[in-house]
């Protein structure tokens, strides 16, 4: 029970955290649309990237909960805690507070760190799948982890391309091809930040797969803390 309110008070904190921080910037976009800004200060378009991701991070808190009940699926409180963790490091820390600026690679850390844990969930998924006793077909360790390598990536690459046109149609600097005053990256540079995020991606990926080939080859159970279970096996193991 203590494990239990100690995640929710977690989810609560980082839940009002984001609410705060959405308050907070939307007034200070309004006082840098209305007046003067200097050199060195926050623009209305730092800002609108606070309000879009703040927005963003809280409806996505719901999408775990939404998708539990959609496809009948337990998503374990230690994969819940990590993606809700991975949420206030990302949008509160990175953004608002600017740690993508004021700390070195936090940005390359997220993201080997979320292709690690996308691995883990395209894992788990086909492991659902593989575990079924409806199912006849039995994939093998190999094809399960060169999947879930597959599935991480893939979803870096559509990350990368909601980054590309949230920048281009909304005026952000989600891909970082502008430095915190302004100034705009040219050539090799302004493409750096996208194909870093890329290259960890797939790193933290495919670090994730070998533990699961592994893991999955000789009958371990290291990913299950982690690990999506149907709400049948739950029932039954009850």
């Amino acid at each position: 029970m203590k494990k239990l309110n100690w995640r929710r008070g977690l989810t609560i904190f980082v839940f009002l955290s984001l609410i705060l921080a959405l308050v907070f910037t939307s007034i200070q976009l309004y006082q840098a649309s209305t007046g003067a800004v200097s050199p060195g200060d926050k623009t209305a378009a730092d800002y609108r990237l606070m309000i879009f991701q703040c927005l963003l991070g809280i409806i996505v808190m719901f999408l775990p909960s939404l998708l539990s009940k959609q496809l009948k699926i337990t998503i374990p409180g230690n994969m819940y805690l990590i993606f809700v963790i991975f949420l206030y490091c990302s949008i509160y820390l990175g953004e608002v507070r600017s740690f993508y600026y004021l700390i070195p690679h936090w940005d390359t850390i997220l993201h080997t760190f979320s292709g690690a844990m996308l691995g883990a969930l395209g894992f788990s998924l086909v492991s659902i799948l593989n575990n079924d006793e409806h199912s006849h077909m039995k994939l093998s360790p190999l094809f399960v982890a060169i999947f879930a390598c597959c599935f991480a990536v893939t979803l870096g690459v559509l990350w990368e391309i909601y980054e590309f046109a949230a920048d281009s149609l909304l005026g952000l600097n989600m891909q970082k091809t502008l430095l915190e005053n302004g100034t705009p990256l040219m050539g090799k540079a302004a493409v750096a930040d996208t194909m870093e995020d890329l290259i960890v991606d797939f790193l933290g990926a495919f670090v994730m797969a070998l533990i699961g080939y592994f893991s999955m080859k000789h009958g371990k159970s290291w990913l299950k803390k982690i690990s999506l279970k149907r709400h049948e096996q739950k029932t039954s193991n009850d």
